[in-house]
């Protein structure tokens, strides 16, 4: 996975995506095999202290054995909107619907570019979105949750957020 922190990240002239990291301190998937990984992913852009406070309500949840979802926050809109363009959403969405037998069938399925296609798929493999079977000399990507929500906190500004024009 990407290095992940909560410094605040002038994204103007960077490409790097940057994610909250209190879920992954918890350890949460850790040792886990992604086929029994939660059934629901939260992406979330939620301001630090909504996100943490979010984070130990799930871990006391999870501990009392209660299904919870697996969540990736992102620190700034931005680096939200620019995992979820829409060419990988109509991904995801394929490799939900069918799981492909390579990622040469499923850019055939999408008609894209081979390499674009695992360009996006090694994206969202980063941030534990796509996981990958090996099947002979074949990479079969595939999504261990049931479903994908998306979830933005739009609320007062504070210096340091991201502040960024639709």
């Amino acid at each position: 996975m990407p290095e992940k922190h909560n410094d605040a990240v002038d994204d103007t002239d960077s490409d790097e995506i940057v994610m909250d990291d209190t879920e992954s301190e918890a350890g949460f998937l850790d040792d886990l095999d992604p086929r029994n990984y939660p059934d629901v992913l939260r992406l979330t852009s939620e301001s630090d202290e909504t996100h943490r406070q979010a984070a130990l309500d799930r871990l006391d949840r999870w501990n009392a054995g209660e299904a919870v979802p697996h969540v990736v926050n992102f620190e700034n809109h931005s680096d939200l909107r620019a995992l979820l363009t829409d060419r990988r959403i109509e991904l995801l969405q394929s490799v939900m619907a069918k799981q492909p037998d390579s990622i040469r069938r499923l850019a055939d399925r999408l008609d894209r570019d081979v390499k674009s296609v695992h360009d996006d798929l090694q994206v969202l493999t980063e941030y534990d979105i796509v996981h990958f079977e090996q099947a002979g000399r074949a990479k079969q990507p595939f999504v261990p949750y049931d479903s994908i929500e998306v979830t933005l906190e739009i609320s007062m500004p504070n210096p340091t957020d991201d502040t960024a024009t639709a």
